[in-house]
């Protein structure tokens, strides 16, 4: 017998969702232009190609400053998402929110596969803002190299959950937790 299951989610619940849901998109976005189309040695690259008048390093620098207006806002926007994320985590302590246990051997796969998707999330959350903290703080000078590698798995990270928590959304929407969407965009 299929019982509906009542879900309810409150407006800060709502509100810190889709902070993060926004936020998650600039830093994936600003992140992956840095790393690719528009690393400084690639627009370095491109100002050497059409000059000779400037010195390599002008070139890195005017390259630099390109860039750092992008780089403001991946900074902004990590601090929008660890404020939001460290809010979430609380608010979720005090409302004594719970997602199912992955590592339960007697629940069904589904849950499962729900509670992996929240540990991957909070995970990939967390590493991606210690490592952040790191690499502006100047943390760990002697490992800055790999932590900068950890910070920009990111690059992969993200996209791996967005297609978990879409296929997640779609299994709600297909069980018992029909209209879970549209009750995370306006309430009950």
């Amino acid at each position: 017998m299929k019982t509906d299951i009542k879900i309810h989610f409150t407006l800060i619940h709502r509100i810190l969702h889709w902070i993060m849901a926004f936020a998650m998109p600039v830093l994936f976005l600003t992140g992956f232009l840095r790393m690719y189309w528009m690393n400084k040695n690639h627009i370095t690259g491109i100002i050497e190609s059409k000059t000779s008048a400037i010195h390599k390093e002008q070139m890195t620098e005017i390259a630099k400053s390109i860039l750092e207006p992008m780089w403001q806002w991946h900074e902004v926007f990590a601090h929008i998402m660890i404020f939001s994320f460290l809010a979430r985590i609380i608010y979720m302590l005090v409302k004594g929110i719970r997602f199912p246990n992955p590592f339960q051997i007697k629940i069904p796969l589904k849950e499962r596969l729900q509670g992996f998707t929240y540990v991957y999330f909070y995970l990939f959350v967390f590493i991606s803002a210690v490592t952040g903290i790191c690499i502006e703080k100047g943390f760990f000078p002697q490992w800055k190299e790999d932590i900068e590698t950890v910070h920009k798995w990111g690059i992969y990270w993200f996209p791996i959950f967005i297609l978990l928590h879409f296929v997640g959304i779609v299994i709600a929407e297909l069980s018992s937790k029909k209209g879970v969407t549209s009750k995370m965009i306006s309430g009950d």
